[in-house]
């Protein structure tokens, strides 16, 4: 079964809104901080171990605008734009980008579906809203977070406010310092609940 990977760059005060300041009445590029060729080897990493991406409709528009034309020696575009991506969408008919299908059913049960005929992580970026979808449903099974020190004040957030039928637990497997930013690796913890510890 595949694993749901939800990638963010994200802010102190836990904003992911337009990361690059493209959109209009976004707030401006926050992401100019440096994360050094050890920041690019990651998310490299991250993308290799995926067998799939899973977007929404307004991060794939971009990406598929965006992507196409862009070449680089560590083959990061190549890799994006050769693997298979999932888009959720009941308006998109016609993907233009290379090896797209179009999820236009109901999401919960065509994202389940997907991650039971995927062997490996199925990578979602960006894409804030379909993440709340996934995370009001129990869906991510890692959440992979590049923090960046700046406070924002407003703009869409990774973690709204939110009905969860229980506290979903997930463990810290990796906290890293990578030049100016911090990456963190959260893994769901989904075994039956601990006993309380008492001191």
């Amino acid at each position: 079964m595949g694993k749901i990977v939800v990638t963010e760059f994200i802010t102190l005060d836990g904003i992911v809104e337009d990361p690059g300041g493209a959109e209009a009445g976004a707030p401006a590029d926050w992401t100019t901080f440096d994360r050094g060729a050890e920041g690019d080897q990651l998310k490299l990493a991250e993308l290799n171990a995926a067998d799939a991406q899973l977007l929404g409709r307004v991060t794939y528009d971009g990406f598929a605008a965006a992507w196409p034309a862009i070449e680089d020696q560590a083959g990061f575009a190549a890799r994006m734009n050769q693997m298979p991506k999932y888009v959720v969408s009941k308006t998109l008919h016609d993907p233009t980008w290379n090896n797209t299908t179009v999820l236009s059913g109901d999401p919960v049960t065509e994202i389940t579906a997907l991650k039971d005929k995927t062997a490996r992580d199925i990578l979602v970026a960006g894409s804030s809203q379909l993440v709340h979808l996934l995370a009001s449903n129990d869906l991510v099974d890692q959440y992979n977070l590049m923090i960046f020190p700046v406070l924002l004040g407003s703009g869409r957030k990774l973690f709204p406010d939110a009905k969860l039928e229980a506290p979903a637990r997930f463990t810290a497997t990796t906290v890293k310092q990578v030049r100016d930013v911090l990456w963190v690796v959260l893994e769901r913890d989904r075994q039956p609940d601990r006993e309380p510890v008492h001191a």
